[in-house]
């Protein structure tokens, strides 16, 4: 039975302003999330989610999700596609076509889409997917924020393997990858698979088991993301703090505010990399805080010494607004509140940190201390 519901354009707008607050920085576009939806609803179709365990033991279940940069397309790019005469063939419907070839691939009905991030653009294109395809989406995910890499979801911390995947790009170009040597080499082939679609690929991978899926996933992410730009709507309705609710929905802490001073950024390999800098506002006048992002935000620094690093959560949320921000539109004079909320346990183990989310992993040499410590 379903678990939850989007029903109208105001349900669809809070499930995105709650992706954004989880995406910390990625996690793909609010507009195109938005679009996905608005499409859904006019279209008539049930955007509707079920529980994990509503979900069969012998269920075929995939994982659909968006790989590549978020950074913006410059105009070189939009050059070069055009000199390549590239016709966009799928329109917002490749992640369809890309759970299609999948199944076509393994010969087996797919019981069952498990989105892999709550992001603004990779949480509803899922659900929009399964919509369009009637296939059930489960309420949660396999990593409880945005994350750039294959090695920050549940499964790789679990031993199981993400192949093989399917590949389709909106070019029309589909490819099926039967197996890698290891999990960094199905990350490094799928964002070599973007790079060469100029951007982004569609890709529909780790094929699991009902029961496989409910003992990795991330539960009730999709219900969470709701409550929390419910939260954000009722604040400003209320003329409340909107940060200050949304902090309070998600479980999280505030714990800086300011103004952008800069962002350096990027594009390389498949991700957008940088450095935002915030000089503090209000209680942290004369305090700076710095941001590093691979897509996500993963390493900061209070007054240049190590601070809050993943896989703890850091999101900039507007401080008007209490949108979260994406380090793809964030900009110099941007007014932002930083909250920071507990990842998963899971990754806190030495093998966690090290091999898949600390800030070694990401070539740090810091060690990591938990959020809730700091703060």
């Amino acid at each position: 039975m379903p678990s939850g519901k989007i029903s109208n354009m105001q349900d669809a707008e809070d499930l995105v302003m709650g992706c954004l607050f989880l995406g910390t920085g990625g996690g793909g576009s609010a507009d195109k999330g938005m679009l996905l939806l608005k499409q859904a609803l006019e279209m008539g179709l049930d955007l509707s989610w079920v529980d994990p365990e509503d979900v069969p033991d012998d269920a075929l279940t995939v994982t659909p999700y968006g790989m590549g940069s978020v950074a913006p397309m410059t105009e070189q790019t939009k050059n070069e596609i055009q000199r390549a005469d590239l016709q966009n063939v799928h329109g917002e419907w490749s992640m369809v076509e890309a759970v299609k070839e999948l199944g076509d691939y393994l010969g087996k009905p797919i019981g069952c889409l498990v989105p892999s991030e709550p992001g603004a653009a990779n949480l509803p294109a899922p659900l929009v997917t399964g919509a369009r395809l009637g296939i059930p989406v489960v309420d949660g995910d396999y990593a409880g924020r945005c994350i750039p890499d294959e090695m920050q979801s549940t499964p790789y911390l679990n031993g199981k393997t993400s192949w093989p995947f399917s590949s389709v790009d909106n070019w029309g170009n589909v490819l099926i990858c039967k197996r890698t040597q290891n999990p960094y080499m199905l990350e490094r082939i799928g964002k070599m698979l973007a790079v060469a679609a100029f951007g982004g690929t569609s890709m529909a991978a780790t094929p699991l088991s009902g029961k496989e899926m409910k003992a990795l996933v991330v539960p009730h992410t999709i219900s969470k993301c709701l409550k929390i730009g419910q939260a954000i709507r009722a604040a400003r309705q209320q003329g409340a703090d909107p940060v200050e609710a949304a902090t309070q929905a998600a479980g999280g802490w505030r714990v800086f505010e300011g103004v952008v001073r800069s962002k350096d950024w990027e594009d390389r390999d498949g991700y957008m990399f940088g450095t935002t800098t915030i000089d503090g506002t209000g209680p942290w006048q004369g305090h700076t805080l710095k941001c590093w992002f691979k897509n996500e935000n993963h390493i900061s620094w209070l007054d240049d010494k190590p601070w809050i690093c993943s896989p703890d959560l850091l999101t900039l949320a507007y401080a008007d607004t209490g949108a979260g921000t994406s380090n793809t539109t964030l900009d110099r004079g941007d007014k932002v509140v930083a909250v920071a909320m507990k990842g998963l346990e899971s990754f806190r183990t030495e093998f966690g940190l090290n091999q898949a989310s600390g800030p070694r992993y990401f070539g740090f040499d810091i060690d990591y201390v938990p959020v809730e410590e700091l703060v």
